[in-house]
């Protein structure tokens, strides 16, 4: 047929090397026409990008949440992941039709001040994400081996360089790696759901229906928000999926978009549902007993002990850890991509995991709180959204750029209704940190 799609050929990008055939794996030949192993080649990069919605960011600020005000923020993790879901859509619909990433298309489009200024924020927020990453591996290792944070912190750098050699052997290898992370962490919460119990109902109604519990609550809300819509993913995004495929003509690109979108679907399905697992434990677990005062990672783990059983203080180190492993190498991804589409320059990537490593160890060497560290990071995170949101509806929306891939009108509305909405959450939360109110 005309629009048959092949298998995935060498992407142009920051990441080479030859790329294997997924069914090329399965041992039987009969299975490798069942639809789900026919899929296979298509997914991954949604994978890639969805470790950042369930990063040590995310353990901060659920946890805060969950124990501070029980499942009423609930409904902000539902929501942040359903506008995850569009946005990713967007990105991974942009580097398809067009066969660049958002930054080169910033680079291209945009005066070359206004360039300058948007890559100068965007690594700011590559930064403030690894911080976040970085620091959240090191508890992990921590927690489990009762290492001192200096050298957890060391051990984190060198695992994530092992990691980030796996692009020598291309997409897949990487994507394997990453994706088993991912396995971790949500077979770790869904033990941890089974164990605590929570309060079924509750849940189901705190998933949907809006609410606040004071200026705190929606303190916290911003950075669940922040932790759940990544802005240097979005960039990542673009990235991953251009030139993967072949797609010469309208039809394919169609085509090759339809099954990016199932797999944004899946994987940031599971993401939701592993930061729904979060504030859910922290809520039946801590609010639910009156330890409402848990506001750290380290007393959430010492605390889940004496309530749950030491399996459930081990499996959340153990999640915590993959959880940072995995982000780090993706957040070191996503600044490669940064900088090498807004200057045309890129640099090795253990020089970049070398540069970005340095504020982690500088906070550690400083013995700045992990966990209060990680909510800030989180909440600037929160303001640079507008900063990559906001090019990519207007890129999208454009037929010149996106020719028949272009938004649809009420995707358009839609997008520029969450770009609206998330930029008045960080201008209340700006009015919040001037005013004091925090």
């Amino acid at each position: 047929m005309a629009d048959d799609m092949t298998e995935p050929q060498l992407p142009r990008g920051p990441i080479r090397g030859k790329l294997s055939r997924p069914t090329d794996l399965i041992p039987f030949e009969w299975l490798r026409g069942a639809w789900i192993f026919r899929l296979l080649p298509y997914l991954g990069p949604a994978f890639v990008a969805s470790v950042a919605y369930m990063d040590p960011g995310n353990f901060a600020t659920n946890i805060q949440g969950g124990a501070k005000f029980g499942y009423t923020l609930l409904w902000v993790v539902v929501a942040s992941n359903m506008m995850a879901m569009l946005i990713q859509s967007l990105s991974a619909k942009l580097g398809i039709a067009t066969g660049h990433n958002l930054a080169e298309i910033c680079r291209d489009r945009f005066p070359k001040p206004v360039v300058w200024v948007l890559w100068a924020i965007a690594e700011m927020i590559a930064m403030a994400t690894d911080l976040a990453e970085f620091l959240g591996a090191a508890v992990g290792f921590q927690l489990l081996f009762g290492l001192p944070l200096l050298a957890a912190g060391l051990l984190t750098g060198v695992l994530t360089f092992l990691i980030l050699g796996l692009q020598r052997y291309g997409y897949r290898p990487l994507e394997a790696v990453i994706t088993a992370l991912i396995g971790v962490i949500a077979i770790a919460y869904l033990i941890e759901t089974v164990l605590e119990r929570p309060a079924w109902g509750q849940v189901a109604v705190s998933a949907v229906r809006p609410g606040f519990a004071g200026s705190e609550s929606v303190v916290l809300a911003v950075g669940i928000l922040g932790a759940t819509v990544m802005p240097h993913v979005i960039f990542l995004h673009s990235a991953l999926v251009q030139n993967r495929l072949p797609t010469p003509t309208p039809n394919q690109a169609r085509r090759l978009f339809r099954l990016e979108v199932v797999d944004v679907v899946l994987a940031m399905g599971l993401a939701g549902l592993i930061n729904a697992a979060m504030l859910i434990m922290a809520a039946s677990t801590f609010h639910a007993t009156g330890r409402a005062d848990v506001a750290s990672i380290e007393e959430a783990y010492r605390t889940l002990e004496p309530l749950l059983g030491n399996l459930s203080s081990t499996l959340f180190a153990i999640s915590l850890l993959a959880a940072g492993l995995s982000s780090s190498t993706v957040g070191t991804l996503a600044g490669q991509v940064v900088m090498q589409g807004y200057l045309r320059r890129s640099i090795p990537l253990w020089v970049r995991r070398g540069v970005t490593m340095a504020p982690a160890i500088i906070a550690i060497a400083l013995a700045l709180d992990p966990t209060q560290t990680l909510v800030i990071s989180q909440v600037v995170l929160s303001f640079g959204i507008p900063f990559a949101l906001v090019p990519l509806v207007m890129f999208t929306s454009r037929r010149d750029i996106m020719g028949d891939l272009r938004n649809h009108r009420l995707t358009t509305i839609i997008a520029w209704l969450v770009t609206a909405l998330i930029v008045s959450l960080n201008g209340y939360l700006l009015w919040q940190t001037i005013g004091g109110g925090f």
